[in-house]
């Protein structure tokens, strides 16, 4: 089921995703370089469930932490929320820290398990 936002965030992700590169599930899948994975959703989503090989740097702390987290401006990273909007605000604000190849997940975690992919879920 899909979550009804408000228009003002639409319009706000829509300029972002016009300023931000997006892959794929399946591009992520087929890539054989090297990226960090992070989860950039809530707490208690993460810990609902996430993607293998991920790391959790939530939205909310991102731009205090990533420097700390991703030292390497010119590391690739793939971030992903619930469905890809708010990786989408999050790889905009990225490259503006200066962060050079930024993707965002294209329908993330939402699509991730609606198409039956692993899942880790913390005990």
């Amino acid at each position: 089921m899909s979550k009804q936002h408000a228009p003002g965030f639409i319009a706000l992700v829509n300029a972002a995703k016009s300023q931000i590169n997006e892959m794929t599930i399946d591009e992520m899948q087929q890539h054989n370089e090297p990226y960090v994975l992070l989860d950039i959703r809530e707490d208690h989503e993460w810990l609902g469930g996430h993607l293998p090989e991920a790391m959790h740097l939530g939205k909310g702390i991102i731009e205090r932490d990533i420097e700390q987290t991703v030292p390497d401006k010119k590391q690739k990273i793939v971030l992903y929320c619930g469905g890809g909007f708010r990786s989408a605000l999050s790889a905009q604000t990225l490259q503006q820290m200066g962060y050079q190849r930024v993707f965002s997940l294209i329908g993330g975690y939402r699509e991730w398990t609606a198409r039956n992919l692993p899942v880790i879920t913390p005990e």
